[in-house]
């Protein structure tokens, strides 16, 4: 795919009036790194639009939108760039195309990941077990979640080395990680210039509503894994097999993490039926929604199995919640959690140019 796309091209035009103009300076991180350019390559409208964290603050503030002539829509035109930037560093690239134009392929993904382990349920049932290795095996699990994690990964590393290449990225130190982790773990450019929030959801009012449920949803999700992990860990290392007691790191982290990230997901999804459909990527609005409800169905299948432990309802809870997650890993570098990755990447390129 040519870099200088009808897309692209839309961008650069509006970038160059923004430059010009230049009134949205302390919004985000955006318009410094825009002001610090006189010209823009299609590499750096694609780290400018991977920089964007789509709070559309600068469009209500904009004089320049239609029924200007100049028609500017910031936001939807580097959400477009965005979006097309992703299915052009991924690998394989047919999933992508896929995944960024329908939500229907993500629930598809997820009914196939349930009849799955249904049958898996059935056909590989140990012999013995407790919790829920009673009804799929720790050797099934392994067997089934290990390239189910390591593969889609792989292919997101993939996809990563392509864009650090295309945008000049260069050699990583702590100090480019300390600025970019900071921004990420703060949601900074979700807090508009002063602090106040961004207008994604309530048009020219101020809100923090979308940083506090992307906080919610980002540590919900970061406190899963590293249950999962934990258990792994007692498990390989120490020799303490599941099911563990709720005072015990896996439940300690697993279960405020659930809820974090069921919360913060369904509140992700209300903004964004409330949102203006216009000031994003409307041509992959379903798949992001798909994805956004997937992490929630995540957080709350894992609750629900917890709360059922001993229960006949273990059996369905498992099959779903398992489904659940596997469809969720198997589609990540095509579906938006690809967008954590890349925005990260981009505050890593944007922190390096800050210390040149």
């Amino acid at each position: 795919m040519s870099l200088d796309t009808p897309l692209i091209s839309e961008a650069r035009r509006q970038v160059e009036i923004c430059n010009a103009c230049r009134y949205c300076e302390g919004y985000c991180a955006v318009f410094p790194a825009m002001f610090k350019e006189r010209s823009f390559a299609a590499a750096d409208i694609t780290q400018l639009a991977n920089l964007c964290h789509n709070c559309r603050g600068c469009y209500y503030a904009c004089q320049y939108t239609e029924p200007h002539e100049f028609a500017l829509n910031l936001p939807a035109a580097l959400a477009e760039v965005r979006a097309e930037s992703w299915e052009r560093f991924a690998w394989p690239a047919a999933p992508a195309r896929l995944f960024q134009r329908s939500g229907v392929a993500l629930a598809a993904a997820f009914v196939v990941g349930i009849a799955l382990l249904f049958w898996l349920a059935s056909a590989l049932r140990p012999a013995s077990g407790e919790g829920f290795y009673a009804y799929l095996s720790h050797g099934a699990m392994v067997a089934i979640f290990t390239p189910a994690f390591l593969l889609p990964l792989a292919a997101m590393g993939v996809g990563l080395r392509r864009y650090w290449h295309e945008v000049g990225g260069a050699r990583v130190t702590w100090a480019h990680l300390k600025d970019a982790g900071l921004s990420a773990a703060r949601m900074k450019n979700l807090a508009g210039g002063q602090d106040q929030g961004c207008n994604f959801e309530a048009e020219d009012k101020f809100t923090n509503a979308r940083r506090h449920a992307h906080q919610a949803t980002m540590w919900g999700f970061l406190m899963c894994f590293a249950s999962t992990s934990s258990g792994t860990l007692l498990h390989y290392v120490l020799g303490l097999e599941a099911p563990y007691a709720f005072f015990s790191l896996p439940k300690l982290l697993g279960v405020p993490g659930g809820i974090l990230l069921s919360i913060g997901a369904l509140a992700l999804a209300h903004l964004k039926l409330k949102a203006d459909k216009s000031l994003g990527a409307a041509s992959v609005w379903g798949g992001e929604m798909a994805f956004i409800l997937l992490l929630a169905a995540t957080g709350i299948t894992g609750l629900a199995l917890y709360a059922a432990t001993g229960t006949a309802l273990v059996p369905a809870l498992l099959a779903i919640h398992l489904g659940t997650v596997l469809a969720f890993f198997l589609t990540v570098p095509y579906s938006k959690m690809a967008h954590g990755f890349y925005r990260f990447a981009a505050l890593l390129r944007d922190a390096q140019i800050k210390r040149c």
